[in-house]
């Protein structure tokens, strides 16, 4: 638990600490540290430090003040990395809508971060199209039911069942299904998915630099469509882009043991890119 003035974030460290960049892993909405525990494994395996943390009022974490969008989780990551004494620069890594934070990250501290990975992951121009704006809406009304649901105990039984799609085991797993079915958490996760749009302005407010090396991993086979195309394009623009397609992966279970690997190849491109 790491101290960002006055309040605390849950922090996991994974991977020994060298000369190497420090991976920095961003979950999605809903989610938590644990979401990365596979991924964060392998990462060790190469000998690469990581970390993942739970933001504000998820997870083990004390909640912030709102509202909670982009420039808040942002200012939150800073203090966190000030806390841990940790000046970078990173590589960072973000799951669904933690897509947002670290595209939001880069273009803030421009000079401390050396490449993105973007792993099935939001982009700003994916919410601007009115009919996925419309399904956020629907989402976070969702998201609100859930929270009152899980005041009342009702979301431990659909925990139970539904709290591990990325495949997790043993303590990680554990952990998901606690986390999934707490009341705290499902709050706090609503209020970040009602601030969806405003953080996607902020996230969509500059251009990432074209030699920002950007790794993009998405669930599914490759095919044409809208939605590939809109979560490949920060790739696709980055002179230094690289794209991997997971057949078989769902938006979770990319995450897990069956199919972390291809995300772990996105922080290799990353790190070959810049001579690391």
């Amino acid at each position: 638990m790491i101290d960002i003035g006055g309040r605390r974030l849950r922090l996991v460290r994974a991977g020994p600490r060298g000369k190497r960049p420090t991976i920095v892993l961003e979950h999605g909405a809903f989610g938590c540290a644990a979401d990365w525990a596979v991924v964060q494994a392998r990462l060790a395996a190469r000998g690469l430090h990581s970390i993942a943390y739970d933001r504000a009022g998820l997870g083990h974490s004390e909640p912030g003040p709102s509202p909670r969008d982009g420039q808040a989780l942002n200012a939150d990551l800073t203090g966190l990395l000030r806390g841990i004494d940790e000046p970078g620069p990173f590589i960072l890594a973000g799951h669904s809508m933690g897509g947002l934070m670290v595209r939001l990250f880069a273009l803030t501290h421009p000079d401390r971060v050396l490449g993105l990975v973007l792993v099935d992951a939001v982009t700003p121009e994916v919410l601007s199209d009115r009919g996925v704006a419309r399904a956020v809406d629907l989402y976070g009304l969702a998201m609100r039911w859930t929270a009152g649901a899980a005041r009342l105990g009702l979301m431990r039984p659909v925990a139970a069942l539904t709290g591990n799609l990325i495949g997790l085991e043993g303590a990680a797993a554990r952990e998901k299904r606690r986390i999934y079915g707490s009341a705290a958490h499902a709050r706090w996760a609503a209020d970040e998915v009602t601030h969806w749009p405003r953080t996607s302005g902020q996230a969509g407010q500059g251009a990432l630099a074209t030699d920002l090396p950007v790794a993009v991993v998405t669930a599914g086979a490759r095919k044409p469509g809208w939605l590939k195309t809109m979560q490949n394009l920060p790739a696709t623009q980055s002179r230094r882009g690289y794209i991997e397609d997971v057949p078989g992966a769902g938006h979770a279970s990319l995450l897990g043991r069956r199919f972390a690997d291809p995300i772990v190849r996105g922080v290799e491109h990353v790190l070959q890119a810049v001579g690391r």
